[in-house]
């Protein structure tokens, strides 16, 4: 039992609320979820800034991530993520699991779950909750792919439920083979040793894992000798694809993140500040030469290991505007997470979603042919920022269809 009793105070623009906070195992707020699934943030149209081959639908069961990691992006957001920056409180979202499964079975269209993009599915605080566990097992129970995407120990429920899904995956994301250094870039998550263990574990279950060196922190985790050594444990130990990236930086961390990577690693700030000369979407990134230098390295490494890779968001600036992806110089597989996953379509009035036969997931790639894609679906290869009204809308399009196809066939 909780021997403390606090609350605290969380805004959301004019309104705000109250929560207790919860002390144990870390604090924690519980909030009731109002949260719907949804597709990427951005679209491919009007300005280039969308690299992720295939739809996904995100689930973040927490806000904020007691792994704490020095860069990570979601320290810029606000809402619930920013108690936590503030506060070191974790948000959960006590409902989530039972809002997926609630909107899962009002589409007849779905893409491959994705659990999480910004906060680890297995932190601390989801050994209490097993919010994770629970939105696999409603995602796998209606035949939906799920990914997950961790640098902490997964959990032996979560593989059980992935292995009886065809196309579900893990991505295990490891910075370095230095403990050392790890411990420093993060406050918490699995040692390096049990993230090598998890890309195993997910092998021996015969699941695709992919391995995540992402980011790369310049003059930190950049050299050569250190990422060949990290590509070739993480191949050895079943690692199918490797997915890698720049560190960027939020224009509103820029002098707090240059500090601590100084005074941690003995960088000296200005080495960061005249690296980082490059501004996208509000962030930072490293000079054009720097990453097409890192990248061309990143590619021979996994080429000499015969592993294929993918970079995560990684942009060359066109106008000031607009913005090219560097997959297509730099990527060595179809889909930039390695794996072709197909969107998923529920027939009839069964609950469970099937494969689109012939579809491959790919949805930048029907954006540029000039052909109805596989799925049937005209408005994915458009390559946009969906909504679940979008999702809505495209089902009933389908039911629509499929019942004209049937009548057809009477």
């Amino acid at each position: 039992m909780d021997t403390k009793s606090t609350t605290i105070t969380v805004e959301f623009g004019r309104t705000s609320k109250q929560y207790r906070v919860i002390e144990r195992p870390i604090p924690h707020i519980v909030v009731d979820s109002n949260k719907e699934l949804h597709g990427w943030w951005n679209g491919i149209e009007p300005y280039g800034n969308r690299e992720c081959t295939s739809e996904r639908l995100l689930i973040n069961p927490y806000n904020g991530c007691s792994h704490n990691c020095l860069f990570c992006y979601s320290h810029a957001l606000g809402g619930y993520f920013k108690i936590f920056r503030e506060k070191g409180i974790v948000t959960v979202f006590k409902d989530f699991a039972a809002k997926v499964a609630k909107q899962l079975d009002g589409l007849t269209v779905a893409s491959c779950g994705y659990l999480s993009p910004v906060t680890d599915p297995f932190q601390e605080i989801n050994e209490k909750y097993e919010l994770s566990e629970q939105i696999l097992r409603a995602l796998v129970d209606r035949n939906v792919p799920v990914q997950f995407t961790t640098k902490g120990r997964i959990s032996e429920k979560a593989l059980k439920l992935i292995k009886k899904q065809e196309h579900s995956f893990g991505e295990v994301s490891i910075l370095t083979l230095d403990e050392d250094k790890r411990r420093q870039l993060m406050a918490g998550g699995a040692s390096t040793d049990e993230l090598v263990r998890n890309i195993e574990r997910l092998a021996n279950e015969d699941k695709f894992a992919v391995c995540r060196i992402d980011p790369i922190i310049p003059f930190v985790t950049d050299k050569q000798e250190d990422l060949e050594a990290l590509v070739q444990k993480v191949v050895d130990a079943g690692a199918g694809h490797i997915i890698t990236s720049c560190m960027d930086v939020p224009l509103v961390m820029k002098y707090e993140l240059y500090e601590e990577l100084s005074r941690r690693f003995g960088v000296p700030k200005k080495e960061f500040a005249n690296l980082y000369t490059e501004t996208m979407s509000g962030r930072l990134h490293a000079n054009i030469e720097y990453r097409r230098k890192l990248f061309s390295m990143m590619r021979a490494i996994c080429d000499r290991s015969k592993v294929t890779m993918g970079l995560c968001m990684e942009f060359q600036s066109i106008n000031g505007k607009e913005v090219r992806g560097l997959n297509a110089e730099f990527m060595s597989s179809y889909n930039c997470e390695g794996l072709n996953i197909p969107i998923y379509i529920k027939a009839g009035d069964g609950k469970r979603f099937e494969p689109v036969e012939g579809c491959e997931g790919n949805c930048l790639n029907c954006h540029s042919l000039d052909t109805v894609p596989a799925c049937g679906i005209p408005d994915l290869k458009k390559a946009g920022a969906w909504k679940l009204k979008d999702y809505r809308r495209c089902s009933a399009l389908i039911k629509e269809r499929l019942a004209k196809q049937s009548t057809l066939e009477v």
